[in-house]
Order: C-alpha cells, then structure tokens, then sequence
C-alpha cells in the first residue's frame, strides 16, 4: 500500500473526518533532507473533524502524530498539518 492511501486510512479509521485531503509533496523538495526520487516523504494533510473539537492545535497534532506513529517513524519525513474542527473556518 501507498504511504499516502496508508495516511487516508489511518486517518479516517481514527477521526472520522468531515472531509480530508492529503498531498504528496514530495516532488516540491528534491534537493532537502529526507527526500527520495520514489517520493512519499513530504504531505500535507487538511483534515476536519468533531474529534477535534475543544481542543488546541498542539492536542490535534499530537492526536494525528499518534495515529501516524508507524508512518513518521519510517518514510514520512515531514507532514503539515491543517486540523479543525467543523464550523473553524
């Protein structure tokens, strides 16, 4: 599997999000650390979801590090996060 279809699946299965868009944005840093030509090091996820409600971004963070331990600990070099909840604009 994909690392990017391993990140939508993990994600979804822990927060069942509202909506969720994740991109690979490797090919945006050939040249830096962490970077490989196979790509899948550097995403960037959007993510909305009522799990997230009531908490600080530092929280949702650490709740999506959580879910993406096995992925951050391998091939994902680097993930922005835009996490919120619904009705955050």
């Amino acid at each position: 599997m994909r690392t990017q279809d391993a990140i939508i699946k993990k994600l979804r299965e822990a927060f069942a999000p509202e909506s969720l868009d994740v991109q690979d944005e490797s090919h945006l840093h050939a040249g830096h650390m962490g970077h490989r030509e196979s790509g899948e090091t550097h995403f960037r996820v959007y993510i909305v979801s009522q799990a997230f409600a009531g908490k600080s971004r530092v929280d949702r963070h650490r709740l999506i590090n959580a879910a993406l331990a096995e992925e951050l600990a391998g091939s994902v070099h680097a993930l922005a996060l835009h996490a919120k909840a619904p009705g955050e604009g």
